[in-house]
């Protein structure tokens, strides 16, 4: 009944008196607490009624419906639980096949490799522990189950990590509970996370850090700042005040009701395709000083302070696809007098945009959210927005290249949904800065994007004329051959010709014939077939195709290009372009599509001489991040069609096996077979081939990463100058980008990878960054 993220019900035709008292348990359901006149606790009481009432005809949709909330609906948690204790208190019996429904749906979920959901359900089981339906011992020894996971000598430590943050991640709800009960067996089990954690491997911190600077906020590791958190709340004697407890209302009604054991949990072996959750940094951009007014921001290792961000998390992940729902359930966040709400909101979700690898959800969610949410709050929270957005480009100067590419994505987005206003005079420190510095880098890149958002003379007025350093050049065509002063020019009489053919519909063959009168300077006197590279045929055609604009592009590029060919058709497209990226980025794109140049020459194109001007330069990044998955994409469709195939032969061969075929019917068979199996055998080469070619791709870029780190290196060192300018920053940073944003492509390659290019001779500053890629999955 429920969408795999959206969170809330599908609406269903309704046809019968069942279905329609089903479809209204499952909206009482999900929408108890919402928008109601009465109080939380008196809904809560009068849905346990009605859903009592309803047990001996609907047991199971009710089961279903309460284990799929529990699941999906983790921000609503503590409301669901005390549901469940109401009615473990009225019907025994219904307590303990709930149990055993959720421990059969946390086994599911572990195998299915889905953790957030498995999260979730722990997080619940623990809860029924305040609500008297499960018994605080049986609790504790699941959680002992889950941490000697630590003990395992052959399993991956992302497989630990996970099983220690569900045991930490359930304490603030549960963790005064349990200590009031098993006090000694508490503290052994945080003892032996404790010692965990010292040992754990942290290789991989660096390569996530949305910051360096550890000031003035540093951006501690995930479980770190977890178990520190969970140590003050100890400290605190298991105090926290954020979680909405409702259950307590009704503590006469449950602490009479029986409880349940849970049975005993092992946790399901490590197998070679589990698919552990990546680790993460706990992202920090706010505490109490930047929240002046009104109440006080929790410090960054209080309980209230994970509470929080998880409950916000929680809401964003139920209605992401519905900003306007999303915008709304976030500002009515329960307790936010208690807080300042919209700083932690502004900070979760920067912190969702520039989580690494990849954000959660697509990156423009996040910028409609935020423009939503100044929308439903215009008197608070823009100032908040504009405050981050000043504190982001204040420390530019030690922000991570990726997220810095999301900051600007963002930034130029939101602009152009308030007519681009800006306290640009603000920002005008970057005008005394070295052009590739950071800052004025950032502020170029937003007027270039913004530009893509709106046209050239609109930039231009809104920026103040001081600026006119950073602002992008007018993106016009430059064409060579453009007027009579380029007479003199190699191939200007052919230019005319081949315009003349382009307007004439003239053949392929008519215009081939006519650039067989350029001179080749690559040609030998014995090539009498003219197929030598020829760079001036390439520039003299392509320069006028793209001049006239043509609709389409001919098939006479393939005639022109070899590998060197294809990379000077790269060199016209660029010296044409480039006042214009995004029309290079958009011809590259159609170019790659009609193969007339392949991704390897795009690779090659961008680590050549010819583009270190714009190396640094956000599109150029962006063109080979597009190229990398187009490569991907296509070897994915091979790799499915492949699949389809051989799914297709199984299926008829069971399918005889099943029906005892006739002899005819057997011939009939065996020739569809071998139809099948030919399709099978040419689609296997196809796959093998475009994986050779996948490979190809990326030992080409990190070959071409390594050769240029190296030789900067090396000339600092001889030069005697500090190696860490702005460039090799970008560089370096390029470099984790393509790991982290391909890591499971590239993990298919990794041997090969080793073998040819990381190997232990590298440069330790190189071979760092794959170290801390491979710690990812460690």
């Amino acid at each position: 009944a429920f969408q795999s993220q959206g969170g809330q019900p599908h609406k269903r035709r309704r046809t019968s008196e069942p279905i329609e008292i089903e479809d209204r348990l499952e909206s009482l359901i999900c929408r108890v607490g919402e928008k109601s006149t009465s109080s939380l606790e008196s809904n809560l009481e009068g849905l346990a009624g009605v859903l009592e009432a309803d047990l001996p005809n609907y047991k199971n949709k009710i089961l279903r419906i309460l284990c799929t909330v529990a699941r999906l609906l983790p921000e609503k948690l503590t409301v669901y639980s005390t549901l469940v204790g109401l009615l473990n208190a009225r019907n025994y019996n219904f307590g303990g096949e709930f149990v055993e429904s959720m421990i059969r749906q946390l086994k599911e979920t572990l195998k299915s490799n889905l953790y957030n959901e498995a999260l979730y359900l722990v997080r619940f089981l623990s809860d029924l522990v305040n609500c008297h339906v499960i018994a605080a011992p049986s609790m504790v020894a699941m959680f002992e189950n889950f941490v000697s996971i630590v003990q395992e000598e052959d399993g991956p430590q992302v497989r630990c990590d996970w099983y220690v943050y569900a045991v930490l991640s359930s304490l603030p709800w549960v963790g005064k509970e349990l200590y009031e009960k098993k006090d000694v067996e508490m503290e052994r089990i945080l003892n032996q996370i404790e010692s965990y954690l010292k040992r754990r491997q942290k290789i991989h911190v660096p390569m996530l850090q949305v910051w360096t600077a550890e000031k003035p906020h540093p951006q501690e590791e995930y479980l770190d700042c977890l178990f520190a958190q969970v140590q003050k709340m100890k400290k605190d004697r298991w105090q926290e005040r954020h979680i909405l407890r409702p259950y307590i209302a009704f503590d006469s009604v449950l602490c009479e009701a029986l409880q349940h054991n849970l049975p005993p949990f092992t946790p399901p072996p490590h197998s070679e395709d589990a698919v552990y959750p990546m680790p993460k940094v706990v992202f920090r951009m706010f505490d109490y000083t930047d929240a002046p007014e009104g109440p006080v921001m929790p410090g960054s290792h209080s309980v209230e302070r994970f509470v929080i961000e998880e409950n916000l998390h929680c809401i964003i992940k139920s209605h992401w696809r519905e900003r306007k729902t999303c915008a709304a359930q976030l500002l009515s966040y329960p307790g936010k007098n208690k807080i300042p709400l919209n700083y932690h909101i502004v900070e979760v979700i920067f912190g969702e945009l520039f989580q690494l690898p990849q954000p959660p959800h697509i990156d423009v969610m996040y910028t409609t959210l935020l423009i939503e949410l100044c929308k439903l709050q215009p008197g608070s929270l823009p100032q908040v927005l504009a405050q981050a957005t000043e504190m982001m480009y204040t420390r530019l100067d030690t922000m991570n290249t990726t997220c810095i590419d999301r900051f600007l994505n963002w930034f130029s987005h939101h602009l152009s949904n308030f007519q681009f206003r800006w306290s640009w005079d603000d920002w005008s420190d970057c005008l005394t800065q070295d052009l590739d510095k950071p800052k004025p880098k950032f502020v170029r890149e937003v007027l270039e994007k913004s530009m893509r958002l709106s046209y050239h003379q609109r930039i231009v007025d809104i920026v103040p004329a001081n600026f006119s350093v950073l602002i992008p050049a007018n993106p016009i065509f430059i064409y060579k051959y453009m007027d009579e002063s380029s007479s003199s020019m190699p191939g200007y009489p052919v230019t005319v010709a081949i315009s003349n053919a382009i307007i004439n519909r003239s053949s392929n063959d008519e215009i081939l014939t006519i650039l067989k009168d350029v001179p080749n300077p690559n040609q030998e006197d014995d090539d009498d077939e003219g197929n030598s590279f020829s760079p001036l045929k390439i520039d003299v055609f392509l320069q006028t195709l793209l001049h006239m604009a043509a609709k389409s592009f001919s098939h006479s590029f393939s005639a022109l290009a070899n590998d060197e060919g294809k990379l000077h058709i790269l060199r016209v497209v660029y010296e044409a372009w480039r006042n214009h990226p995004q029309m290079i980025s958009v011809l590259i794109d159609k170019m790659i599509r009609t193969q007339i140049v392949d991704c390897a020459a795009v690779a090659n194109w961008i680590f050549s001489p010819d583009m270190a001007h714009d190396f640094t330069r956000f599109y150029v990044w962006e063109i080979l991040h597009s190229t990398i998955r187009k490569m991907n994409k296509h070897v994915q469709k091979i790799q499915k069609e492949l699949e389809t195939a051989k799914e297709k032969l199984e299926k008829q061969h069971s399918r005889r096996k099943d029906s005892g075929d006739e002899e005819e019917e057997d011939k009939n068979s065996d020739e569809e077979d071998g139809l099948l199996e030919e399709q099978i055998e040419r689609l296997q080469e196809k796959v093998e081939s475009a994986q050779s070619e996948q490979k190809n791709l990326f030992l080409v870029i990190f070959q071409r990463f390594i050769m240029m780190l190296t030789e900067h290196l090396v000339r600092c060192e001889t030069g005697g100058v500090d190696f860490n300018t702005p460039w090799y920053k970008n560089c370096i940073e390029r470099l984790q980008q393509i790991f982290l944003m391909h890591h499971q492509t590239i993990q298919q390659y990794m041997v090969t990878l080793e073998n040819l290019l990381f190997t232990a001779e590298l440069d330790h500053h190189i071979l760092t960054v794959y170290r801390q890629f491979c710690a990812l999955h460690m």
